[in-house]
């Protein structure tokens, strides 16, 4: 049959098919549903949402809030997180707070505020590739400026070089993308390092984007007595070009209900309303009645989650680190935040393949690091927020794994 209309393009834009997809989505769809698989390759517990969080939301869907609410939030969800972050950072005003149906959700609308097709964005990378994504599909240039593993101090550890990031932002930048506690590396960003950048951005009137949703997964060299990281919300003026974006997935274990929140100047609040009612109008009711009684009453959760993730850090660090996987070319730095190991192999270059042999042949699921851009490429993500007894049967799994192509 001959077609009587002409023939068009069914792609989608050019930005968009230039996206990558998820490496981490292809490492695990080779592995959902197979039991005998442990997955590492998310990050999120392995611990279900507490029950006093859950509850409240079931209560909230029984008295009947299924109906569309405020676009940034509900007044009492913003005034509670108000509240906390005037605890960890200072004075905090609620008309400065806007609720997003999900930290990444935040991310794109923040995206969707500022940047324009061809504005300079840059990265420090490796990056959650969502974030380093999400300028892309807005027509924006992305730099990466990578963190350097430094072998050569008594153990391991990502740093930053500090005057190459300079270097980078340019007077004709619009925006800085700065995920600190950084996922995947566990690095976190200094004090000293944040004025540097801060006074930076000031001068040349760059907006600073922190990505503070592992703020409270800190293990070494807290900022307060809440166990906090150091934060630009610290020393900076909330009607600056300082932005924050939080979610509620990490430390109060609510991945999957998606709930985040941003902190931005008040000049935007009126575009991001806009904006949110034309992405999700809201997020919902009962939702944001759990994120209430989570942030008011989930500090003990924080502090159990904080316990449980630094033994799960120094057991797998240490495993890790033995003969047996420094042979087979393992360089293990200790995070100092966030919930991953990312662990480099001597040689690897092909990350994706190596996941993949992983599920198939081991029964791991791991994050191949070149999921997190070209500068994560070697190395390998390992989400430890897992017992210890999943752990060391994950690491004897790998050195198994390790062993026997070594032997072959």
């Amino acid at each position: 049959m001959t077609s009587d209309y002409p023939h068009f393009s069914l792609e989608p834009r050019s930005a968009i098919q230039s996206l990558g997809a998820s490496r981490i989505r292809e490492v695990a769809n080779a592995g959902l549903g197979r039991e005998d698989v442990i997955p590492f390759w998310f990050g999120e517990p392995d611990e279900v949402t507490p029950a006093f969080i859950r509850d409240t939301a079931k209560a909230s869907i029984d008295s009947g809030e299924t109906f569309y609410s405020h676009n940034i939030g509900l007044p009492v969800l913003r005034s509670a997180i108000a509240d906390y972050v005037t605890r960890l950072h200072g004075k905090t005003d609620v008309e400065h707070i806007a609720v997003s149906s999900s930290g990444v959700s935040a991310l794109m609308l923040i995206a969707q505020l500022l940047v324009n097709p061809g504005d300079r964005v840059v990265a420090v990378t490796p990056l959650w590739p969502n974030l380093l994504e999400i300028p892309k599909i807005l027509g924006a240039e992305v730099i990466s400026v990578p963190l350097e593993l430094n072998t050569a101090s008594p153990t391991p550890v990502w740093e930053l070089n500090l005057d190459r990031l300079l270097l980078a932002l340019t007077p004709n930048t619009k925006a800085l993308l700065l995920n600190s506690p950084n996922n995947p590396t566990g690095w976190m960003i200094s004090r000293a390092e944040q004025e540097v950048l801060l006074a930076h951005c000031r001068k040349h009137g760059i907006w600073l984007i922190a990505d503070d949703v592992y703020e409270r997964l800190v293990y070494s060299t807290p900022s307060t007595t809440l166990h906090c990281a150091p934060s630009f919300l610290d020393m900076s003026d909330r009607n600056e070009r300082v932005i924050s974006v939080n979610s509620f997935s990490k430390s109060w274990l609510m991945t999957g209900w998606r709930l985040g929140w941003m902190q931005i100047p008040t000049e935007l609040m009126q575009g991001l309303g806009k904006l949110i009612e034309y992405n999700t109008s809201c997020a919902p009711v009962f939702i944001q009645r759990a994120g209430v009684v989570a942030i008011e009453q989930g500090e003990k959760i924080i502090a159990h989650t904080q316990a449980r993730y630094t033994a799960a850090r120094d057991f797998l660090v240490s495993r890790l680190s033995q003969p047996c996987f420094r042979e087979a070319g393992l360089i293990v730095p200790t995070p100092q935040a966030a919930m991953y190991v990312f662990f480099k192999i001597q040689g690897l270059t092909d990350s994706l393949a190596l996941c993949k042999n992983l599920v198939s042949e081991a029964g791991l699921g791991l994050a191949p690091g070149s999921a997190f851009g070209p500068e994560g490429e070697g190395a390998i993500r390992w989400c430890f927020a897992s017992s210890l007894e999943k752990l060391e049967l994950g690491s004897q799994r790998l050195q198994n794994f390790l062993e026997s192509h070594h032997n072959t």
